[in-house]
């Protein structure tokens, strides 16, 4: 095989066949006809003196060989692309660039989905695709390029990415309009009394902060549900006599619902921290997607 006969075409082929292990699924994602990628897929066999993809059934599997190019071909090609952009200006009215952002289903609420809001006033052409948080997934997504910012707090934020501060937030207690309990701040006691919900969006735990502050008093909170969505929160604990932890700046856009309260204890506040992959800090749309975020008003 001599690669210096092919072009960048055919591995772009290649990386599209390998991804959607469909001749025309890959055509539509390149946007040419099934046909030429059929005589794509058959410039490929020949160049690597395999058949790449074999059916098996009704759908279409990857050879050995096929296997042990796809992850490095894709990240070759990300990177020759990236190679491109910074050397290229980015200008938001003319550009058909698609920005990935991964946060939980809250941090998307209060900050991609104005921030695509603002981005609507400078251009249509920039698209955003909103992911969510999965944490064994986040940073092998950022550093293959499938994503280009993460949004999660401090603590979940890799050790490995570049990050910057967006807000400082804070866990309040929420109740039900005409709950049982009255419009008081909570005490350690009524949070030992009362159900609660708690949210787990990466493992389904039944344990968070606020049993961390009871078991240094020797107490302990009755859990009744783990929620794996910050905003399925909300609609649980308005029918209802659960009551719930949540991040001060979701109870705010559901206080016509809640009673929001301060917890009974210190140190109930955490950082929202805006992350990528140190391979993106040079590029120019990126650092255009960064200024954006940075700027969202609900950051403030």
């Amino acid at each position: 095989m001599d690669i210096r006969q092919s072009d960048l075409g055919l591995l772009l082929a290649l990386d599209a066949l390998l991804a959607e292990r469909n001749v025309t699924r890959a055509a539509r994602r390149l946007n040419i006809s099934q046909p030429a990628m059929s005589a794509q897929l058959a410039r490929l066999r020949d160049l690597f003196s395999d058949p790449l993809l074999v059916a098996s059934g009704r759908q279409m599997v990857p050879t050995a060989l096929a296997v042990s190019l796809q992850g490095e071909l894709h990240l070759k090609l990300l990177e020759l692309t990236q190679l491109v952009r910074e050397r290229q200006p980015f200008d938001p009215s003319s550009t058909s660039r698609i920005f990935r952002i991964i946060a939980p289903d809250y941090l998307h609420t209060v900050v991609s989905v104005p921030l695509i809001r603002e981005a609507s006033r400078v251009t249509n052409n920039v698209q955003i695709v909103l992911l969510p948080f999965e944490r064994s997934l986040a940073w092998r997504m950022l550093e293959n390029l499938e994503a280009d910012l993460l949004l999660m707090w401090r603590q979940l934020t890799p050790e490995e990415a570049r990050a910057t501060p967006l807000f400082r937030e804070q866990l309040c207690f929420v109740q039900r309009k005409n709950h049982p309990r009255g419009k008081k701040n909570p005490t350690v006691e009524e949070l030992c009394q009362f159900p609660h919900a708690i949210i787990a969006p990466d493992a389904g735990s039944l344990w968070g902060v606020v049993d961390d502050e009871l078991q240094k008093l020797g107490r302990t909170r009755h859990v009744v549900a783990s929620l794996p969505s910050f905003m399925a929160v909300p609609a649980l604990v308005a029918s209802t006599d659960i009551v719930a932890a949540i991040p001060r700046k979701l109870a705010e856009t559901t206080s016509e619902r809640l009673n929001v309260f301060d917890l009974p204890f210190e140190n109930m506040d955490f950082e929202i921290l805006m992350s990528w992959h140190p391979r993106m800090h040079g590029d120019p749309g990126h650092e255009w997607l960064r200024k954006r975020t940075s700027a969202v008003p609900s950051n403030k």
